[in-house]
C-alpha cells in the first residue's frame, strides 16, 4: 500500500487499514481471490466461520506462504465467532475450528460475529424465532469471559466485537477484563456513524467498517435503497481525482481514520480496490462527503430479528442517541 494506511490497535498491534473482505465470496472462487490480493499488495484478510470458506482461504494461505508471497508474521487475518456458538465452553472449540480451517496457529483478530445468540445447531437459512435467542446482556458477558480465554491461550492475539452498538458495547464493558480491540460495522457515505466512531474513540476501540460501498449485492435489498456508487456528488469528486466512485468510497473511510474492507473475487477489481490508498482527498472533497449521510442503514439485519422486534428496538436507537459520549 502506497501510503501504508494502518492502525495501532489497544493492544499496541499494528492493523492495516485497508483489508480484504471475503463475505459472499462462493467457494471455488474465494481462494484465487485471497491470492491475488496478497500477491497485490494486500496484508490484512478477513474471515468468519459462518461464510463457509475458511477452509479454501486456508488453502490459499499456505500456497501463498510455501511460494514466498508473504510471510504469516507480515500479514493479518481476522475471523469471527459465529452466533450458534456463545455458550461460554463454545467459544474455544468454534476458535479452535477457524484455525484449524485457516491452517494456522494464530488469529490477529477474532470478532464476536453480532451481539444476538441463536440455538446451537439450528439451520440459520432457516431461523425459526424459538432458535432466535436473541440479546441478552449477562450471556454476552459469558461469551467475552470465553473470549478473554482465547487471548490467554495464545490463539487469538487481539479480540472484539462486530455489529455492536454503543448501548451493547457498554452492557460488555461492565464486565470485561480486556476492552474489545476492534467494533466492526457497516459503514458507508451514506451511514457514517459518526457518533459511533466517537464513542469508539473514546474507549480505544478501532472502528472497522464493512460494506464501504453499501454492499449493492446483500440480501433483502430493498428497491429503492439509495446507491453511494451512483450518488452524483460522488461521482463529481471521483472524475476530479480521475478515479472510481468505488474508490472515492473507500479512499473517505481511511481519511476518516476508519480501517475499510473492500470485497471482490475478480483480481483487476482487487487491484482497482487497493489504489483507493493512493487517492488524496482535499478538506472541500471531505465536507462534501461528510455531508452525503442520510444516517440510512443499508444491511439492516431484518433476518436476524425477534418475532415483534423493530430495527429501531434492534439496533438500540433512542439509547444510542441519549447517551452521551465524554
Amino acid at each position: 500500500m502506497s501510503k501504508g494506511w494502518s492502525v495501532t490497535l489497544n493492544t499496541g498491534a499494528k492493523m492495516p487499514a485497508f483489508g480484504l473482505g471475503t463475505w459472499q465470496s462462493k467457494p471455488g472462487e474465494v481462494g484465487a481471490a485471497v491470492e491475488a490480493a496478497l500477491k497485490a499488495g494486500y496484508k490484512h484478510i478477513d474471515c468468519a466461520h459462518i461464510y463457509g470458506n475458511e477452509g479454501e482461504i486456508g488453502q490459499a494461505l499456505q500456497k501463498c506462504f510455501k511460494e514466498g508471497v508473504v510471510k504469516r508474521e507480515d500479514i493479518f487475518i481476522t475471523s469471527k465467532l459465529w452466533n450458534t456458538d456463545h455458550a461460554f465452553e463454545d467459544v474455544e472449540p468454534a476458535c479452535a475450528l477457524t484455525l484449524k480451517n485457516l491452517q494456522l496457529d494464530y488469529l490477529d483478530l477474532y470478532l464476536i460475529h453480532g451481539p444476538l445468540s441463536f440455538k446451537k445447531g439450528c439451520n440459520i437459512m432457516n431461523l425459526k424465532d424459538e432458535e432466535n435467542l436473541g440479546y441478552n446482556p449477562d450471556r454476552c458477558a459469558k461469551t467475552w469471559e470465553g473470549m478473554e480465554g482465547l487471548v490467554e491461550k495464545g490463539m487469538a492475539k487481539a479480540i472484539g466485537i462486530s455489529n455492536f452498538t454503543i448501548t451493547k458495547t457498554e452492557n460488555l464493558l461492565k464486565t470485561a477484563k480486556i476492552v474489545p480491540a476492534v467494533n466492526q460495522v457497516e459503514c458507508h457515505p451514506f451511514f457514517q456513524q459518526q457518533k459511533l466512531k466517537e464513542y469508539c474513540d473514546s474507549k480505544g476501540i478501532t472502528f472497522e467498517a464493512y460494506s464501504p460501498l453499501g454492499n449493492p449485492g446483500r440480501p433483502m435489498k430493498g428497491e429503492d435503497d439509495p446507491n453511494p456508487l451512483e450518488d452524483p456528488v460522488i461521482a463529481e469528486i471521483a472524475k476530479k481525482h480521475g478515479v472510481t466512485p468505488a474508490q472515492i468510497c473507500l479512499s473517505f473511510a481511511l481519511h476518516r481514520g476508519l480501517v475499510v474492507l473492500a470485497k471482490s473475487v475478480k483480481p483487476s477489481r482487487i487491484e482497482e480496490n487497493l489504489k483507493a490508498t493512493q487517492v488524496e482527498l482535499d478538506s472541500e472533497d471531505m465536507r462534501q462527503l461528510r455531508g452525503l449521510d442520510k444516517n440510512f442503514r443499508l444491511v439492516a439485519g431484518l433476518q436476524w430479528m425477534k418475532e415483534g422486534m423493530t430495527p429501531e428496538t434492534f439496533w438500540d436507537k433512542k439509547a444510542d442517541e441519549e447517551f452521551t459520549v465524554q
